[in-house]
């Protein structure tokens, strides 16, 4: 029995979903394949998904493999989809629907096009991402987005209720971070709420100014341990901001 070109027959199917232990699944009429379960093909050393999935109830894992494509992945995953650890450089053909974690973290990709719009958690560590555009606009918990190469944060999703950690960018002011945001917020592992606070600038967009003045400037020097304090002054000075109380107990100070 002829069946389309993925498959010669439906025991193909059958024979490659019992080398990859999926359980509980049914084959549609387009051959596509859903799966009341969970799907781990993790570490399988694949260079593409050795079928085409429809939807799957529990997660699914085709984490550090060698994949170029997400081919074949679910139309919809009820649990976690992780693609972490291949070397994808576009997420088209990724599930539209996911309901728990979406991980998409060291990759190739240098763009955030064809995400889901809603999700738990979003996790896009380690890739090569210069901008948030098409970032789920929903993130129920946190959002991960260390070791990039983002310079802003515009594009921010519209709705998020855990942390978020934008650490180890190029982060250069903070246009298109919303005032409702009122979670933990971290960068280079220091939270950012501290930061914001210390330098009373909470949810104020020059916040990457200050950080990117205080570099230019040279105002901390020495490994940290020398803070040049007229040097820290003309930081604020230049914009127009108060200079604040700041504990230096810890610091040389010139």
């Amino acid at each position: 029995m002829k069946f389309i070109k993925l498959y010669e027959s439906f025991e193909d199917i059958d024979s490659i979903c019992e080398k990859y232990d999926i359980d509980n699944y049914t084959i549609n009429s387009d051959g596509t394949v859903d799966v009341d379960d969970n799907v781990n093909l993790t570490s399988k050393k694949l260079t593409k998904l050795p079928l085409k999935f429809g939807n799957v109830t529990g997660y699914f894992n085709c984490g550090y493999n060698n994949l170029i494509s997400l081919e074949g992945c679910p139309q919809s995953v009820s649990g976690t989809f992780n693609c972490s650890y291949n070397k994808l450089t576009t997420l088209k053909d990724c599930p539209q629907s996911v309901s728990g974690t979406f991980n998409c973290s060291y990759n190739k990709l240098t763009s955030l096009e064809f995400c889901p719009q809603s999700v738990a958690n979003f996790d896009c560590i380690s890739n090569m991402l210069k901008t948030l555009e098409f970032c789920p606009q929903s993130v129920g918990g946190y959002l991960d987005c260390q070791h990039n190469q983002l310079t802003t944060l515009e594009f921010f999703p519209k709705s998020t209720g855990g942390y978020f950690d934008f650490g180890y960018n190029q982060i250069k002011d903070m246009y298109g971070f919303p005032e409702f945001f009122y979670s933990e917020i971290y960068y280079n592992d220091n939270p950012v709420e501290e930061i914001l606070e210390l330098f009373e600038t909470k949810f104020d967009n020059r916040l990457g100014k200050v950080i990117d003045l205080l570099n230019e400037y040279g105002v901390i020097q020495k490994d940290g341990k020398l803070v040049i304090l007229d040097r820290l002054e003309e930081v604020f000075h230049t914009l127009n901001m108060k200079v604040p109380e700041i504990d230096l107990e810890d610091y040389k100070v010139f």
